[in-house]
C-alpha cells in the first residue's frame, strides 16, 4: 500500500503533532506553514531530548498524543468520509461507536511510532492559500537517512475551534480512501455492527496498532 510503513507512521506523528497550536486567531498573523514548521521543530526537539519518550515510555507517549495531536483532528468528519455511503444509514449510537473506535485505532497508530521520529527530517512546501480560504492542503516531504523522501499532504478545514485535519495523503494516497475500502468490505460482511466489531477487535490489547481492519 505504502512504500515504507515505518516512515508513514513516524511522518504522521511528527506532522500531526505540529498542528496543535493552529487556531483562527493565529491564522491572522502567522501563515499555517510557518506555524507548522516552528511547532514541528519544537516537537522534534522534545522527542530528541526526552529519554523516556525515546525509550518507549507508554504513559508519556500517550499523554503527548492526547494533548498535542488529537485535539487537531476532526475525527467525526474523518470517520464519516471513511465509512462513506454507509454513514447515512448508521444510527446515532452506531456513528458514535464508529468515531470512538476509529479514534482509538489512530491513537494506537501514532503512539506506536512516536519514540522513533528523532531521525526524521521534515521539509515544508510553500502553502497555496488565498485570502478567506477555509480548506487548505499543507504539503511536506518526510525523509530519513538512507531512504527516499515521501510526500505527505494534510487536508485541513478551518472550523470554529481552529484548523482541523480531516485527511492525510501519503505518496498521493488518501488515508481516508484506504480505510474506506477496508470499511466497505466489513460492512458488506456484517453491516455497520460488523464494522464496529472489527474495529473493536483491532483495538484490543496485544493487537497490532496500525492499519485498517482485515
Amino acid at each position: 500500500m505504502y512504500r515504507d510503513s515505518s516512515i508513514l507512521r513516524a511522518a504522521l506523528v511528527v506532522l500531526m503533532a505540529a498542528l496543535f497550536a493552529w487556531a483562527p486567531a493565529h491564522a491572522n498573523f502567522v501563515s499555517p506553514e510557518v506555524l507548522a514548521r516552528n511547532t514541528t521543530n519544537d516537537v522534534l526537539r522534545i522527542v530528541r531530548q526526552d529519554r523516556d519518550i525515546k525509550g518507549g515510555d507508554l504513559k508519556k507517549i500517550h499523554d503527548l498524543v492526547e494533548q498535542k495531536i488529537l485535539p487537531n483532528f476532526d475525527f467525526r468528519k474523518m470517520t464519516q468520509l471513511a465509512v462513506g455511503q454507509h454513514w447515512r444509514r448508521a444510527t446515532p449510537e452506531q456513528r458514535d461507536r464508529l468515531v470512538d473506535e476509529f479514534r482509538t485505532l489512530l491513537v494506537r497508530t501514532y503512539a506506536a511510532s512516536l519514540s522513533s521520529v528523532a531521525d526524521y527530517r521534515v521539509d515544508f512546501k510553500p502553502l497555496r492559500m488565498n485570502p478567506g480560504d477555509t480548506d487548505v492542503t499543507v504539503s511536506t516531504e518526510v525523509s530519513k537517512p538512507g531512504a527516499p523522501p515521501i510526500p505527505i499532504d494534510y487536508r485541513m478545514e478551518l472550523q470554529e475551534g481552529g484548523w482541523k485535519v480531516y485527511d492525510v495523503l501519503v505518496d498521493n494516497v488518501s488515508m481516508v480512501t484506504v480505510y474506506r475500502n477496508s470499511f466497505n468490505n466489513e460492512v458488506r460482511r456484517g453491516g455497520i455492527d460488523g464494522l464496529v466489531a472489527a474495529l473493536s477487535r483491532r483495538n484490543q490489547p496485544g493487537q497490532p496498532g496500525t492499519g485498517a481492519p482485515r
